[in-house]
């Protein structure tokens, strides 16, 4: 099997690749940072003792996501899965008032892994076969106060991948939606932790599983499906009142 991995060095894409090392495996890294790439390289190689292949790229530049999947095929050949793992959490607050930066959080959440989702179901859809698989959130099920910034962005790409997914439905391509709660990993370093947290461990192995059932929406931990079905059918009189 050979995996891309876009966003590469975060810790539930690396906890995700440890997973599918369990069987042959050739991956290939990409993320913004080479130093980065070169430690987790090495992590994943002493782990699993599968050495990836790694890119250094600016990935949410939507610029230059043709010239990067060029560079996938021409360095890394034909894939069989992409797993789309990269985002940003910013505090909210401190973004409010900043058109700029607000702009640059939907770019970076939501408009740069749905053009790049397109590039690589594009590339599929010729193949007539791969998985795509790409992280969205459960703060994309409903707008909350806390969050809507960053939960906009994540449930229009959830919107995106549904729609991509419906527009594939009947080849030999599965778009997977993957919807994590909270995850105790540096992205939430400054976020004070409860039990409804899961390790990236436990996160990237929810992942896994739902890449080789082909699932077609997954939220990881599974009892996500519960909490956001209920938060999704509490009446509006009563949700904006509560401080979520």
């Amino acid at each position: 099997m050979k995996l891309v991995v876009i966003g590469g060095t975060s810790a539930i894409a690396v906890a995700t690749i440890k997973q599918f090392a369990k069987k042959d495996l050739e991956v290939l890294l990409v993320d913004i940072n080479f130093n980065r790439l070169e430690s987790v390289k090495n992590d994943i190689f002493v782990a699993t003792g599968v050495l990836p292949s790694i890119f250094e790229w600016e990935i949410s530049n939507i610029n230059m996501q043709e010239q990067l999947f060029e560079k996938i095929i021409q360095d890394f050949g034909n894939f069989d899965v992409a797993f789309i793992a990269y985002g940003t959490l910013p505090n909210q607050e401190d973004i409010l008032n900043k058109p700029n930066e607000i702009q640059k959080q939907l770019s970076i959440n939501f408009i740069s892994a749905a053009t790049l989702s397109s590039i690589f179901a594009e590339y599929f859809e010729k193949r007539n076969s791969g998985i795509l698989a790409v992280i969205t959130s459960v703060a994309g099920d409903r707008g909350r106060k806390s969050n809507y910034i960053y939960g906009s962005a994540k449930g229009g790409l959830s919107i995106f991948l549904q729609g991509l997914r419906n527009r594939l439905s009947g080849t030999g391509v599965t778009i997977i939606t993957i919807k994590p709660g909270l995850v105790d990993s540096p992205m939430t370093a400054d976020i004070p932790k409860n039990p409804l947290f899961s390790s990236s461990e436990i996160v990237g192995k929810h992942i896994f599983n739902a890449i080789e059932k082909k699932k077609d929406i997954a939220y990881v931990p599974g009892f996500w499906r519960i909490v956001m079905f209920i938060v999704m059918h509490i009446p509006e009189a009563i949700f904006k009142k509560m401080n979520l």
